[in-house]
């Protein structure tokens, strides 16, 4: 056995040659999509080999004790930007790697604002074999829109990228904006074609541009959410259900910030569209009140919005109209966010705070904790999972990726820069109190970090295989679209 894994997990009887398990997670409070309730897990080969109850006969094999903790699924962040390649002054794959670990993230897929951006699978193989032994995580990407080349969608490798990108708005590190509704249309209806899932950051520019020619640049944080307000979003989300209605494309909206935005994706979804929508951790737990008075560091894209705002992402999040919750990880230097607000870039770590904020907002709000870890295994595991195609993700079930994340859910902690793992070195977070904080995580079968070690050997992280196209092809059939019924009404008529 590993020495440096001797005061986490302890040797039970039989020689290791000869054990039965390759770990047993003992005596935790397991959160399956079943139910959540005591048991121990039994790992062999790198995956999940048994779910056993209590006073059920365990076998031999070092053991892990999880006893007063959640046995969580590894948690998913299906939105970091890692700021790998070209922008690895401000992250580098292992600092981003290791903080996902610190917060109970097993898995992340990360977005194509990069230099180069991703817009191609040439790009994203060259990416992977760029981050191949430097990740603590097992990984996906999402492919970068082009605006220029929408066709390339229709023809996506289902085994390198299952969805894209479009940034309906710019900021610092958008390489690419749809600025015209003929790009964005052909790009939905390119996906539709090729069964992608467009990602959206859906903000309009051209209601942005309009306010700019009058209002000009911000100079004070409490003028920052006026100068990039909500009509911006509403606005892009309508484009979005339109044209999800017209193609019948997949679509997923991420960092959803108001509450007329939730009114209509949740309506969209509720008519049987194929729109699904995220939350992040930073529009949950502040409101424009903290930008107006910390300034930078939650100065945001899509702005920070009001408390009533807050409430109804709450609402989504609870009730099951969200499909995820994302960390949108966007770190910078100290330096670049002290810039005049009209220059600093937006954005803010979080995949390592994701977790533990949410956690903390649901027992704040009266949650009990078993219902509570079932919505952040929801939310951090099956939905994502599902939305993504991540094969043996998201869920602690038989068969599934041994990738685990014990949760101490009463420990009471204040966050403090020196917590902080991601290169940046700085996060919004500092000087909250927390409940709930993460112990141990499993990644593969093995013990990848440790509260009182961080990081636990060396980085084994994947670049996770998408389905086959054959898989792809046979998948359920896509609804009849707007067009469809049009054209089958002009037929009827001739």
């Amino acid at each position: 056995m590993n020495s440096d894994l001797s005061s986490l997990i302890s040797p039970s009887s039989g020689l290791p040659h000869t054990a039965e398990a390759d770990l047993v997670v003992e005596g935790g409070r397991l959160v399956t999509p079943e139910g959540v309730r005591d048991g121990t897990v039994v790992i062999r080969d790198g995956r999940v080999a048994a779910l056993l109850s209590p006073g059920d006969p365990l076998p031999s094999g070092p053991r892990l004790d999880a006893r007063g903790r959640y046995v969580l699924p590894g948690l998913i962040d299906s939105h970091v930007h890692f700021r790998t390649p070209g922008l690895e002054h401000k992250e580098t794959w292992e600092t981003g790697s290791r903080a996902a670990l610190a917060g109970g993230v097993t898995t992340v897929m990360d977005m194509p604002n990069t230099r180069p951006p991703s817009l191609d699978t040439a790009t994203l193989r060259a990416k992977a074999a760029l981050i191949a032994g430097r990740s603590y995580v097992d990984h996906r990407f999402h492919m970068g829109a082009d605006p220029d080349h929408p066709e390339v969608l229709a023809d996506l490798d289902p085994a390198v990228a299952t969805s894209a990108k479009a940034f309906m708005a710019g900021h610092h590190t958008a390489p690419v904006v749809f600025r015209e509704a003929h790009q964005l249309e052909a790009a939905f209806a390119a996906a539709a074609r090729g069964n992608v899932r467009l990602v959206l950051h859906a903000e309009d520019q051209h209601v942005f541009d309009l306010l700019d020619s009058r209002g000009g640049d911000p100079h004070s944080y409490d003028a920052y959410e006026p100068h990039r307000p909500r009509s911006g979003a509403i606005v892009a989300v309508a484009k979005v259900v339109h044209l999800a209605r017209t193609h019948g494309t997949k679509v997923h909206v991420l960092h959803v910030s108001s509450a007329e935005e939730t009114d209509l994706l949740a309506a969209a979804a509720a008519e049987g569209l194929p729109i699904s929508f995220e939350v992040t951790g930073h529009h949950l737990s502040f409101t424009d009140h903290d930008t107006a008075r910390r300034g930078p560091r939650t100065r945001l894209s899509p702005a920070i919005r009001a408390p009533r705002d807050r409430e109804r992402l709450w609402q989504a999040v609870l009730s099951g109209e969200a499909t995820t919750v994302g960390s949108d990880h966007a770190p910078h230097t100290v330096e670049e966010k002290n810039r005049p607000p009209a220059e600093a870039p937006p954005g803010l770590p979080g995949v390592q705070e994701l977790a533990v904020s949410v956690w903390t907002g649901m027992l704040a709000r009266g949650i009990d904790a078993d219902t509570a870890a079932a919505h952040l295994a929801r939310l951090m595991g099956r939905g994502p999972a599902e939305l993504f195609g991540l094969a043996g993700k998201g869920r602690l079930t038989v068969g599934a990726d041994a990738d685990i994340a014990l949760l101490d859910p009463a420990a009471r902690w204040q966050l403090s820069a020196s917590h902080v793992e991601s290169l940046c070195g700085w996060s919004a977070y500092e000087g909250w109190m927390f409940t709930g904080r993460f112990t141990t995580v499993v990644t593969g079968g093995q013990v990848a970090w440790d509260l009182t070690r961080g990081t636990v050997g060396a980085p084994r992280g994947r670049w996770l295989p998408g389905p086959d196209r054959a898989a792809m092809d046979h998948s359920a059939p896509a609804l009849p679209t707007v067009r469809d019924l049009e054209l089958e009404l002009e037929g009827a008529s001739r």
